[in-house]
């Protein structure tokens, strides 16, 4: 179970441009959990997910995972038990290297490097066969560099360079929203496969509103650091795209947009 307990994170404090996002925010997200997060820009949905992953500090509150506080984790210790994949298909990956390269850093996250060998070679069929499962011929490409791969396939490798080891939470911003509309839809389907065949816990932070409403069993719409709509289970289920988009038009509406 993930908790965010009393965060504030205050923005550009002590000068002109000082902005509280979150006051006193918390949120639960219980074990097993695929939440859609929606919102417009500003609402809070990325800081979120920075301030779970470490990536920014707060003021005050705690991140607590299955009731042990995080809070005092660096980024990189709290990578130990999450996966995140990036708006930027090639963030998360190492241009310069290989895939076969690629994996293999994956493939050794928390564990100790030595001297030995970064790729194990007795791991390359079990490479293939994990990349023959996302269907998209990436199976045969292992040697070939990262930077030679198109945006989909860039993303496809990083969804399964995140979740090859054992996670508690994944973390997903925006990550179909540089693709297109096609290869979008692709990654989607990858997610939805990964999420259920691993039980993943995950946070999908998205613009597309029918993702939000067809991906994951809870959707939560923020507004300036509130949550303004959480619905799960069965309620989640009958909630449509309309009935999303009104309530972000009616929000849009009354910040003047």
């Amino acid at each position: 179970m993930l908790e965010v307990r009393n965060i504030t994170k205050i923005y550009n404090q002590g000068t002109v441009t000082e902005h509280t996002l979150f006051k006193d925010f918390s949120l639960t997200v219980e074990e097993g959990q695929f939440v859609s997060i929606v919102g417009s820009n500003g609402s809070g949905k990325t800081s979120l997910l920075n301030i779970i992953c470490g990536s920014i500090p707060v003021e005050s509150g705690e991140v607590l995972v299955d009731g042990t506080p995080i809070t005092k984790l660096k980024e990189y210790q709290r990578y130990a038990s999450m996966g995140r994949v990036y708006q930027d298909p090639a963030a998360g990956t190492c241009p310069g290297l290989t895939m076969l390269e690629n994996l293999s850093l994956a493939d050794n996250k928390g564990k100790p490097f030595g001297l030995s060998r970064g790729v194990n070679r007795k791991r390359i069929s079990d490479y293939r066969d994990q990349l023959h499962a996302l269907g998209l011929g990436l199976e045969d490409k292992l040697d070939v560099k990262m930077g030679a791969l198109s945006g989909g396939q860039r993303q496809a490798v990083a969804l399964l360079m995140a979740t090859m080891t054992p996670l508690k939470f994944l973390i997903l911003d925006e990550h179909t929203a540089a693709l297109d509309p096609k290869t979008a839809e692709v990654i989607m389907e990858l997610t939805g496969k990964v999420v259920r065949e691993k039980k993943l816990t995950a946070m999908m932070v998205t613009h597309n509103l029918r993702y939000a409403v067809e991906y994951g069993d809870r959707i939560l719409m923020m507004n300036q650091g509130h949550v303004v709509l959480d619905r799960a289970g069965a309620e989640k289920k009958a909630t449509g795209i309309d009935d999303v988009l009104g309530m972000f038009n009616r929000i849009s509406i009354e910040c003047g947009n």
